[in-house]
């Protein structure tokens, strides 16, 4: 996941950089893209693990832990 984050960070670096050059607004524009979807794709992947990893743990337990867990897992899905 921070290979994706240290990608994105690149790209915006490059869109500054463009700005400054006062490069063409498609290009700004193609590079913005990939900033957005570097980080969606770190967002994806954080969320699909602790799915992956807490989740599971949670739903063996039994009780309030366990309605906890599911009232994340709703919260969560919100920023899919």
């Amino acid at each position: 996941m921070a290979n994706r984050l240290k990608r994105a960070h690149g790209h915006l670096g490059n869109v500054i950089a463009m700005l400054q050059e006062q490069r063409p607004c498609l290009d700004i524009v193609q590079q913005l893209q990939a900033v957005e979807s570097a980080i969606h794709a770190a967002k994806k992947t954080l969320i699909h693990d602790h799915l992956d990893h807490c989740m599971d743990d949670a739903m063996k337990t039994r009780g309030a832990g366990k309605q906890a867990s599911l009232e994340e897992f709703k919260t969560i899905t919100k920023y899919l």
